[in-house]
């Protein structure tokens, strides 16, 4: 990796203004999975034992630029604060008057968690005046939310900009260049045989990711939803199944064009409700009967994904291969998660729904790397730059 870290910059004395991923999901108040808190821990604790007086920002759902009082981040503080084993505390905003005056008077060794960035529309619209005011808080500015970086956003492209207009550094916190530096061997110098596991909902929004790793592995393993969409580009009658019309003449040419690297499901689990105590069984992909639809693989495709497997190297999986929310339709996702458990191979992750599948099933700490990012891993797989690390200060 190119880009500064902050191992590179001196933060004695200074305050400095942490991007982190802190999109957990909530229950009743509290935070029900940590996991991307936890992952945030190294940075702030470096930054802290070096000195520094940390300013933390985050965004967390989906607010549209106002403020919604269930999205606030007072529940994330408290569970950082028994993480860190030290007080967090939680301003009411992320910029203003207030905030300048609460951040102004931190000392090395505090640590504030700054509300929600998506209360603000200025965050998602990247406006110029808005990463401005938060780089206000700040001399040092740092990147660590690695699910976020694939967003031109003011809290992780603009902010880094305004930031070095000001002379000071935007640098990588230690998440991000685990991240990049994990994903980078899987896009750049790959040990083959190289495999490659895509599943989820839809083709369309993945379709140059498997342009990509075609050209870059021995196999591309799909599953889940968008499988039904070649099927359909095959010719198959898939039922009541999610199917992407527009995109089936795509599904066709990647088929066309994948000299056999495309493995598809051979057998599927179909339901005759979307629901998990349906009435299910396994059929042949062009076996599926109106009012049935495909919500799994079955076993004889978990089969042919262990031969497909066996002897790979490198193995990078983005998307789970059933409706794994439902206990019924997880079986395959779940065999998938334990049968690269055994590999003795490079085994990434590329956060989302596969990184929840593996830490359900209790096997997260069996893989070479859990990605905290799907959206960002995918575009990184894909080739494309990501905004918030291609903003950070080079070496």
């Amino acid at each position: 990796m190119n880009k500064k870290t902050i191992r590179d910059v001196d933060v004695q004395g200074k305050r400095v203004l942490v991007r982190v991923d802190f999109n957990v999901p909530l229950k009743e108040g509290e935070v029900s999975d940590d996991t991307r808190i936890e992952a945030a821990l190294p940075t702030i604790r470096h930054l802290l034992d070096d000195g520094a007086a940390v300013v933390l920002m985050s965004h967390l759902g989906r607010p549209k630029g106002q403020v919604v009082e269930d999205l606030r981040l007072d529940p994330v503080a408290e569970r950082l604060s028994t993480l860190l084993g030290q007080p967090v505390r939680k301003l009411d905003d992320c910029v203003g008057a207030s905030v300048e005056e609460a951040v102004q008077a931190m000392e090395s060794g505090d640590v504030v968690l700054l509300e929600n960035t998506r209360f603000h529309a200025g965050e998602k619209a990247n406006d110029p005046d808005f990463a401005a005011q938060l780089a206000t808080l700040a001399q040092v500015y740092v990147n660590d939310a690695f699910g976020a970086a694939h967003r031109a956003h003011a809290s992780t492209e603009g902010v880094a900009q305004a930031i070095r207009k000001k002379g000071g550094p935007a640098v990588a916190g230690l998440l991000v260049e685990k991240e990049l530096q994990l994903l980078a061997k899987a896009v750049e110098n790959p040990e083959h045989p190289f495999m490659a596991i895509l599943g989820g909902a839809k083709v369309s929004g993945k379709i140059s990711v498997i342009e990509s790793l075609l050209e870059r592995c021995d196999r591309v393993l799909i599953g889940g939803g968008m499988a039904n969409t070649f099927f359909k580009a095959m010719g198959f009658e898939v039922g009541d199944s999610l199917v992407e019309d527009d995109v089936i003449d795509t599904a066709k040419s990647l088929l066309d064009r994948s000299a056999g690297k495309l493995v598809l499901p051979v057998d599927v689990v179909i339901a005759d409700a979307f629901d998990n105590d349906a009435q299910a069984k396994v059929v042949a992909p062009n076996e599926v009967p109106s009012g049935w639809r495909i919500l799994d693989i079955g076993p004889k495709t978990i089969s042919t994904f262990e031969s497909a497997l066996r002897g790979a190297k490198t193995v990078t999986w983005n998307g789970p291969l059933g409706v794994f929310e439902m206990p019924t339709f997880a079986v395959g996702t779940f065999d998938v998660a334990r049968l690269l458990a055994e590999l003795e191979a490079t085994t990434i992750i590329g956060g989302g729904e596969s990184a929840a599948a593996v830490q359900q099933v209790g096997l997260a700490d069996q893989m070479t790397h859990v990605s905290t990012g799907g959206g960002a891993s995918l575009q990184f797989l894909e080739g494309k730059t990501l905004p918030g690390v291609a903003a950070l200060d080079e070496r």
